[in-house]
């Protein structure tokens, strides 16, 4: 009797722990992701655009063509590669689950400001790449760089630098993983009715597989596998909104309409509408979020700008192409529902739009808007469009925590780290495709966050080498010629690695 008490207190007590646990990170979430975070993003991304004279506007055919510009080398990757590798990092589940939760909260006007976070966005996701291709060092024989590596060498503090880094590896390395894999697991259980412990073992071995190959490995993967990805997520959105298309005018109205107030029906989400298309367009496309400028630090290019200007170009691909074919996709067939956020006062009714009975919001819109053309294929389909949505991701967020570690250890010139990082991971992963971590998603998104206002703050500080870049590519240019980076005669120092990379 006595033993039965102690164990009923001590569960007691560990259930009273866990709850005020899961209510602190929860506050702490509030806080991090607060409306402060969201002006944030949002009024560096305008005023980026405005001293890079919104090239995301006058660069776009540079864009493109720099997409295919320079060669994967043993040092670094190309351009093409990093470019997959940082789309692996932008393009998950937030791109399905987080457009339908956007929509159900904020209303058809929600995609509007989407878009306005990517194009405003791009501009900061230029600055930050850029500074990462500037700022970058080789540390076993491959390149390294991102937000710890330029606020140490480019602002000289290095505790802060090291305070990013230790966050980046605890939260890209140990929390957010494992939920990533038990998004993958329960949504092919839902589809197929494959038990967890086999796609959890499925995807450690393919983890295995390819991150023990080191970054080039990775970078092959990616780039073979996001393309195939996003074109074929995009071409079905396509087929769904050609059948539909008599409708296509119709939702592009709702959608400004609903923006800007002008909607009747959508009246009362209207704030909602750019809370939700907000905080939901930074979550997808990560510009200024500081976890993208780690793999643009791994291109092999001549100029900074060059990998600058391709990261803007992932910032479109992610949320105009991969995001609005999702919105488009939900919208035209009608299969979503809007919340009514004054529900039950003055009797106001649950939904403002009701498309779907008895349906979760996420990844279900997406689901029953594929089902009106492809019956039946919807849960099947999305199964694998997340499965290789997330577990990319899973790869994006190794290689951030590698590099992380890379800048932690770089002085000792040891791989064991590395190996250590490896094995943990694929622990986790199997951890998270067997058990539930709503908490170390808290945490994680906690970390993630702090790095966010940890990148912006370093950014904006030292915004000036990534406009002086910008200014010497567009000089070279117009003088005909390939551009090559020669950080002294702009005035950049501590840009040690391009002193050898020019002469060659």
């Amino acid at each position: 009797m006595f033993d039965k008490w102690m164990f009923c207190c001590f569960f007691d007590d560990k259930l009273i722990l866990n709850n005020d646990m899961e209510e602190f990170v929860g506050m702490l979430n509030d806080v991090i992701w607060s409306n402060g975070l969201i002006i944030l993003c949002l009024g560096t991304g305008l005023y980026f655009s405005i001293r890079t004279r919104f090239l995301q506007i006058r660069y776009i055919k540079e864009m493109w063509r720099l997409l295919f510009d320079g060669e994967s080398t043993d040092s670094g990757v190309s351009s093409f590669q990093a470019l997959a590798m940082s789309l692996a990092g932008r393009v998950g589940t937030g791109n399905i689950a987080g457009v339908a939760t956007a929509i159900a909260f904020g209303g058809p006007g929600a995609m509007f400001w989407m878009w306005t976070v990517a194009f405003l966005g791009a501009s900061t996701a230029y600055v930050e790449a850029t500074l990462a291709q500037i700022y970058k060092e080789k540390h076993l024989g491959e390149f390294r760089g991102g937000p710890a590596f330029y606020i140490e060498r480019g602002l000289g503090v290095k505790w802060f630098a090291i305070l990013f880094a230790v966050v980046s590896v605890v939260s890209a390395g140990v929390f957010l993983p494992g939920v990533q894999a038990n998004s993958v697991a329960e949504g092919i259980n839902n589809a197929f009715n494959l038990d967890t412990w086999i796609s959890g073992l499925g995807m450690v071995i393919m983890f295995g597989a390819i991150v023990f190959g080191g970054v080039k490995r990775i970078a092959k993967f990616t780039e073979y596998v996001v393309p195939f990805m996003a074109i074929g997520y995009i071409i079905l959105a396509l087929i769904i909104i050609a059948v539909n298309f008599d409708q296509l005018a119709g939702v592009i109205a709702l959608v400004f309409k609903s923006a800007f107030n002008m909607e009747a029906g959508f009246g009362a989400v209207f704030g909602l509408a750019i809370q939700w298309g907000v905080k939901r367009g930074i979550y997808s496309n990560e510009a200024g979020q500081g976890t993208a400028p780690h793999i643009a630090a791994a291109a092999n290019v001549s100029h900074p700008v060059k990998q600058g200007l391709v990261q803007s170009f992932s910032v479109y691909i992610d949320t105009l192409f991969v995001c609005s074919a999702t919105g488009f996709m939900i919208l035209i067939t009608g299969m979503y529902n809007v919340q009514n956020p004054g529900f039950g006062t003055n009797g106001a009714s649950e939904f403002l739009y009701h498309g779907l009975n008895n349906v979760a919001v996420g990844p279900a819109y997406t689901q029953n808007a594929m089902d009106t053309v492809f019956p039946g294929f919807g849960s099947y389909f999305v199964a694998i469009a997340l499965f290789f949505f997330a577990f990319t991701t899973i790869i994006a967020y190794y290689y951030i925590a590698e590099t992380n570690i890379s800048y932690l250890t770089r002085k000792m010139e040891s791989p064991v780290f590395y190996y250590v990082l490896k094995v943990v991971m694929m622990l986790i992963i199997m951890y998270g495709a067997l058990n539930q971590a709503t908490l170390a998603w808290a945490i994680g998104d906690i970390g993630v966050g702090l790095m966010a206002w940890f990148n912006i703050v370093a950014i904006i500080l030292l915004q000036k080498p990534a406009l002086k870049a910008l200014l010497d590519y567009e000089k070279q240019k117009k003088a005909g010629k390939n551009p090559v980076f020669i950080p002294e005669e702009i005035g950049v120092t501590n840009a040690h690695i391009w002193n050898t990379l020019s002469k060659k």
